[in-house]
C-alpha cells in the first residue's frame, strides 16, 4: 500500500547538505529529538488557547512538515554521523507518540467551535497510538520495525495537516469533521493489522 512514508528518502536528500552542517556545528540527534517534540506540546498548548480562531489552525500543517523534517534530521544524525545509541532509540520512539497525541488531542477544542465531536478524535488518537506500538515490536518477534501504510505516521501529518489547512482557508466546518476522524481511525487500524501481518510473515 502507497504511503506517504515511500517519499522519505527524496526528502532526506533535499535536507542532507544541512544536516552535514548541523553536525559539524556539534547539534546532536538527541537534541534535534527533544526539540521537536518539545515544539510540538507547545504547539498543541497554543491550538488549544486559541481554539476558535481559523488563523491558529495553520499552525498545525506548519509544525506538522517542521516535524517530519527535524524527524528525517535526527535519523539522519543518528545514522550517517555516528550518534546511533540506546537512549536515541528510547527518545525517538517516545517523542513521536507523546507529539502526535499532544498535537492531535488538542485538535478537540481546536476543532469544536467548527462542529467536531472529541470522540472521532480521540479514537483516532488512540489508533494513531496503536500503529506506532505495532510497529516497533519488531524486534521482539525477530522482525524489523514495521512503518506499514496506509495511515502512518507521515500520512497522519499529511491527512491532518490537509484538513486543519482547510478549514483555516475558510472552509465550513460541520459534522464532515467526525466522519472524516471515523475514516482515518479505521485507516489506523487497518494500519496496526498490516503491521501486524507483515512482522509476523518476516519471523523465523
Amino acid at each position: 500500500m502507497a504511503s506517504v512514508y515511500d517519499l522519505k528518502p527524496r526528502f532526506q536528500a533535499v535536507l542532507r547538505p544541512a544536516v552535514g552542517g548541523l553536525a559539524r556545528a556539534g547539534v546532536t540527534a538527541n537534541q534535534v529529538t527533544v526539540a521537536a517534540a518539545a515544539m510540538s506540546i507547545i504547539a498543541a498548548i497554543a491550538l488549544a488557547l486559541l481554539a476558535g480562531s481559523r488563523a491558529s489552525l495553520v499552525l498545525m500543517p506548519l509544525v506538522l512538515f517542521l516535524r517530519m523534517a527535524l524527524n528525517a534530521i535526527d535519523g539522519m544524525l543518528a545514522r550517517e554521523h555516528g550518534q546511533k545509541s540506546r537512549l536515541g532509540a528510547i527518545l525517538n520512539e517516545t517523542g513521536d507518540v507523546v507529539s502526535d497525541a499532544a498535537l492531535y488531542l488538542a485538535l478537540v477544542p481546536a476543532l469544536a467551535p467548527f462542529g467536531a465531536g472529541a470522540l472521532p478524535i480521540v479514537g483516532f488518537v488512540l489508533g494513531a497510538v496503536l500503529t506506532e506500538f505495532v510497529g516497533v515490536l519488531g524486534p521482539s518477534v525477530g522482525s524489523p520495525r514495521a512503518y506499514d501504510g496506509p495511515m502512518g505516521k507521515s500520512d497522519r501529518a499529511a491527512a491532518i495537516g490537509l484538513l486543519t489547512a482547510a478549514l483555516a482557508a475558510g472552509l465550513p466546518g460541520g459534522m464532515w469533521i467526525d466522519l472524516v476522524f471515523a475514516v482515518l481511525l479505521a485507516l489506523t487500524l487497518w494500519t496496526s493489522v498490516r503491521r501486524a501481518q507483515t512482522l509476523l510473515g518476516g519471523a523465523p
